[in-house]
């Protein structure tokens, strides 16, 4: 099969890179900017009937989840626009369209895992435009699978178990929020779990998935497990939301249940603290080079 990444150089895209190579059979086109705009149409044209992928993984996304408050139509060109541009060239191609979308969808306000059929309530810029994203993929594409994860942290790129290991080297005392609950998600485990997902026949139709690691923990507990793993002497306090105010709310609480893909595609999900210490090992080897 010919699949189509978008959004390579990112965590998710780059994990997608390095696990490729347990797929010799397929050919890997990983793209990014300048080689490919998913926003313009034209080009997304032009690539799908140049290469005539059978899948695309769309990894790209705007991210800045509090810089979306003062740029949401930048937020929704990426996070909208794009996956609809995209669903429209897969199904004009008759390719299966997998996009990754996120627990922001939600308000946080449940008091159970949420499951793929929950009404979705997003309380920031960056939650509707990535929910606007996941409606133009239903609307636009012949075969899709969205994947709602959470909490996303790799080896590559910018994140927060790098943020937390930053500054705790450099200060020595960090205050985390501590009544904001998840499970952080290994890019890793998601790329190979989409993988495994791309493997098997998909029919018509778009179908939505949850994926993040096993557990549940709160920003504070996670930032101390970062610091526990790294080896930091760090001090990490825990704080409440409202003492750590930003432009954009964020959910109180992120847990997925996770029982429609573990079913669906057979994919056991490691846990959240054994995901990280891996992670944690690779940085570290990477620093020590």
């Amino acid at each position: 099969m010919k699949i189509l990444v978008t959004g390579s150089n990112g965590q998710l895209g780059s994990e997608i890179r390095t696990l490729s190579v347990n797929y010799p059979h397929n050919r890997f086109i990983l793209t990014d900017l300048p080689e490919l705009d998913i926003t313009r149409e034209e080009d997304v044209a032009r690539m799908m009937e140049t290469e005539r992928p059978d899948i695309i993984i769309n990894c790209a996304a705007y991210t800045a989840v509090d810089r979306a408050e003062q740029e949401p139509a930048l937020a929704r060109l990426l996070n909208a626009a794009a996956p609809g541009i995209l669903a429209r060239a897969a199904r004009s191609h008759d390719a299966l369209l997998v996009h990754i979308s996120t627990d922001y969808v939600f308000d946080g306000n449940n008091y159970r895992p949420y499951t793929e059929s929950d009404p979705v309530s997003p309380v920031s810029v960056y939650g509707k435009s990535k929910l606007d994203g996941e409606r133009e993929v239903i609307l636009h594409a012949g075969r899709a699978l969205i994947i709602r994860t959470s909490w996303l942290y790799s080896s590559f790129g910018a994140n927060f178990v790098k943020t937390i290991r930053r500054y705790g080297i450099e200060r020595g005392q960090l205050r985390v929020v501590s009544d904001q609950v998840g499970s952080p998600t290994y890019a890793r485990d998601l790329a190979a779990a989409v993988l495994a997902m791309t493997a098997k026949p998909v029919s018509d139709g778009t179908e939505i998935y949850h994926y993040a690691n096993e557990g549940i923990t709160s920003w504070y507990d996670f930032a101390r497990a970062i610091i526990d793993l790294s080896g930091i002497p760090c001090t990490v306090s825990p704080i409440a939301t409202r003492d750590y105010p930003t432009p954009a709310a964020r959910p109180f609480y992120s847990v997925f249940d996770k029982t429609k893909v573990k079913d669906g595609f057979g994919i056991e999900i490691p846990y959240w603290r054994d995901s990280l210490a891996a992670c944690i090992r690779l940085i570290n080897a990477a620093e020590n080079v």
